[in-house]
């Protein structure tokens, strides 16, 4: 053999992936800029980049940003002011291939079934069209004209009714920026993605949208059990707690159907995040022959594909307080490898969230004995 030296580079894939969790996408209706991807963030001037009239859409993007806090940053589509009531479905998809999104935020009211269902439909075209993933927030009018509050929940209960869209969040404009609000408290970087929204901690509502309660047509103000009613129907709402200052969030309300893994945001969120790193960790397996049936190499696997795990899994502690990752920390035996043909495999991954109480009772008991040490003294 003639004497050589042959050296190759080989890539093992091990650098860190694109981080698109908490960019969204709002779309909605304005005079400038339509058609186009815009990048918006805490620096952005909307008045030359949306207009100087006041409108819904950026009404919405600024409350979103004013509950961000820092580093907020997302992308805005603008729809002509004479556009269908779905174009905003073809919008979500041509924005696609200038923006890679994890939520969008459709700033124009739903007004029947076929626009929910739309969003239902999108979410998966975009994953059979694309890879993505991706949930949406569709904002909901308040009440119209005359319209009381119990005529207002008994047609959001129409409306919601028979739907199954995990991914899809309803919120009603009541105050008038829920839906920007709550789209920024998701994106809060004070927090993870495995956070709720109705976190208390991460401080109160910003940019509501009004200083005062609603009133219906009747001119009678918004009350909880009017809000507690909308939040059994499987609508995001606020809240507020008696004699607790400040506005806060119900709950990441989705559609998914009742018994459902994905009825509050925060979970389908973790599920999102894995499953994007977990397919490009399968995409670099492909007619791999180091991945293969033999003990060693199922091991391997296991090892690899529980990755994405440990690294949302990772807590800190500080002054003795622990904050917990995304997820726990994953366990022996929640990713399992099943080889059905010598070319076919299948992976199963284990995910636990981490617990949050959403509900808290606290139980007082008195005790009236008499302490010996003091009657001693």
């Amino acid at each position: 053999m003639w004497p050589n030296v042959t050296i190759n580079q080989l890539n093992q894939l091990q650098g860190e992936t694109a981080d698109i969790e908490r960019t969204l996408l709002f779309v909605g209706k304005g005079k400038k800029n339509t058609g186009k991807v815009l990048p918006v963030n805490t620096q952005t001037d909307f008045d030359v980049l949306l207009g100087a009239d006041d409108s819904e859409l950026k009404s919405q993007v600024i409350a979103a940003m004013n509950n961000g806090g820092q580093n907020w940053s997302a992308y805005v589509w603008l729809l002509s002011e004479d556009a269908e009531p779905l174009a905003w479905v073809e919008a979500v998809e041509k924005s696609q291939l200038a923006a890679s999104v994890e939520g969008a935020v459709v700033c124009i009211d739903v007004a029947d079934k076929a626009q929910i269902n739309a969003a239902a439909t999108l979410r998966n075209t975009l994953l059979a069209k694309y890879g993505r993933w991706v949930w949406f927030i569709l904002a909901v009018a308040g009440p119209e004209g005359e319209e009381t509050w119990a005529d207002y929940v008994t047609r959001l209960a129409a409306l919601q009714n028979g739907i199954a869209a995990s991914a899809v969040q309803l919120v009603p404009r009541l105050w008038g920026n829920e839906p920007g609000v709550l789209a920024g408290r998701l994106c809060s970087r004070a927090v993870t993605i495995a956070d709720s929204p109705a976190r208390v901690k991460t401080g109160a509502l910003l940019d509501m949208g009004s200083d005062d309660l609603p009133v219906d047509g009747a001119g009678e103000p918004l009350d909880l059990a009017t809000l507690q009613a909308l939040e059994k129907l499987r609508y995001s709402v606020p809240m507020w707690y008696p004699d607790y200052d400040g506005f806060y969030w119900a709950d990441g309300r989705t559609l998914d159907v009742e018994g459902g893994d994905y009825q509050v945001i925060e979970y389908l969120r973790i599920a999102d995040k894995v499953a994007r790193r977990v397919r490009l960790l399968a995409i670099a397996r492909i007619a791999d022959r180091s991945m293969n049936t033999t003990p060693g190499s199922i091991a391997a696997t296991q090892q690899n594909f529980a990755k994405p795990l440990r690294e949302m899994s990772q807590s800190v502690q500080i002054n003795g307080i622990r904050f917990p990752g995304e997820v726990k920390t994953p366990l022996d035996g929640d990713v399992t490898v099943s080889w059905k043909t010598a070319s076919k495999v299948e992976i199963y991954i284990v995910m636990r969230p981490v617990e949050s109480p959403k509900e808290i009772t606290v139980g007082l008991v008195l005790d009236t004995s008499i302490n010996k040490s003091e009657v001693a003294a």
